[in-house]
């Protein structure tokens, strides 16, 4: 076993062949004046040369762990079991294809930081890319700015773009966070439901390397649709205790008496 990690970076992955390789040398890069860090690609049941690309860039990398699901689970599934699996306490998401730039990673950090040095150490924060000039057709831009219109009306996340997978959060908070499938469009809803707090930094977003988008319109559409109907039952149900130690020996004293 390695060095732990202090970060991983979770990518998950369906029909991406073309990508692999050059999207993993630039995590690595932007990863490596962190210190120990990993990267976990999840394929998410590709029927290309994805699967083979990740075991030829595993031979070459120790810090590169390649799960595979055997059916396509969706991308909620290929996140949940990239994040159980990794070891570092910081989590760094982002999209296999490319349009997300690892350069970004930093400013995530920085953030981060920030907010730390504002809320405590050990408060739970979240760290949303926010794509500003986006690199995708007109249509697409035009419904991603409508259902975050929407998303944010009706959940209060206070999140321009819960669409950009560029996002780094304790692996901890996520694992405490209830899971369903498409999760994944609701992060920052369901940190500010666990009383944690969310920040939004501009990032790069680049055309598609290669290859093309595994989402269509429509079937975003009427799935956005019931799911956020089910997050406003969620949000509606969250309840935050305010919890005062009132007697009893802290844990540091247990362990010294």
């Amino acid at each position: 076993m390695t060095e732990k990690p202090l970060i991983s970076a979770v990518v998950p992955v369906r029909d991406e062949a073309g990508n692999i390789a050059p999207l993993i040398a630039e995590i690595a890069r932007a990863l490596a004046p962190i210190g120990a860090y990993e990267i976990v690609y999840v394929d998410d049941g590709s029927a290309d040369g994805t699967l083979d690309a990740l075991r030829r860039a595993a031979a070459a990398m120790p810090a590169l762990t390649v799960l595979r699901h055997r059916q396509s689970c969706g991308q909620s599934a290929a996140l949940a079991t990239g994040i159980r699996a990794a070891r570092g306490e910081w989590i760094v998401t982002l999209d296999g294809d490319g349009q997300n730039d690892p350069a970004d990673i930093a400013d995530l950090l920085a953030a981060r930081d920030a907010a730390l040095r504002g809320d405590g150490a050990n408060a739970a924060v979240m760290v949303c890319g926010r794509r500003a000039k986006r690199r995708d057709t007109a249509i697409r831009r035009v419904s991603s700015r409508v259902a975050n219109a929407v998303r944010a009306a009706a959940l209060g996340d206070r999140t321009a773009d819960t669409g950009c997978s560029l996002k780094l959060f304790r692996r901890a908070d996520f694992l405490a966070m209830p899971w369903f499938d498409h999760m994944h469009r609701f992060l920052p809803a369901l940190m500010l439901r666990q009383g944690g707090r969310v920040v939004s930094v501009d990032v790069n977003h680049r055309p598609r390397l290669s290859g093309r988008s595994n989402y269509g319109l429509f079937d975003r559409l009427w799935v956005g649709i019931v799911d956020l109907v089910g997050m406003m039952w969620l949000m509606r149900r969250a309840r935050l205790p305010a919890i005062e130690r009132i007697a009893g020996l802290s844990s540091n004293d247990r362990e010294r008496s």
